[in-house]
């Protein structure tokens, strides 16, 4: 088994899609990149922490490779959008792939620019690539949020 983890603005909403995909094997909602330790989600929300509303993405990579899954992590939201996705705005909602190893960083790289090559979007890719510290899980009722409330996205305004 494998890990990965992403930022891509509203968590619930890229937890949900990364569960569809053969091969992810679990998910966690979390907050990564800040400074503060343990933050809430209040804390995170608010802007007050540094983190990112991230997705933990488990998986089994004789299945479902790295690669693919930031090809998913592309396809989950606007990577070209700086600190805002939908409604959501501020640092915390950024668009950013944390890497565990020089391998992960490799791939994110060279995916970003496979991204750009395709000439898919308008605007230039602003996906942020950072070394992965502590994933700090959120507040249970954060996880498998949508699930739970019968939703099958987050609110996009």
């Amino acid at each position: 088994m494998a890990t990965a983890i992403f930022g891509a603005g509203c968590f619930w909403g890229v937890e949900a899609f990364f569960e569809k995909f053969e091969g992810v094997t679990g998910t966690k909602v979390g907050y990564i990149g800040g400074h503060l330790e343990n933050p809430t989600y209040e804390q995170v929300k608010a802007g007050e922490s540094g983190h990112a509303e991230s997705v933990k993405v488990n998986y089994d990579p004789t299945v479902i490779t790295y690669a693919e899954l930031v090809n998913i992590f592309f396809e989950a939201h606007d990577p070209t959008s700086r600190n805002k996705q939908g409604i959501d705005v501020g640092h915390q909602y950024r668009s950013v792939i944390f890497y565990s190893d020089a391998s992960q960083k490799y791939i994110a790289e060279e995916k970003i620019k496979e991204w750009e090559g395709k000439g898919i979007f308008k605007r230039p890719i602003v996906t942020e690539v950072e070394e992965a510290t502590t994933f700090y899980e959120a507040e249970e009722h954060h996880q498998k949020y949508l699930q739970k409330h019968g939703s099958a996205a987050c609110s996009i305004g």
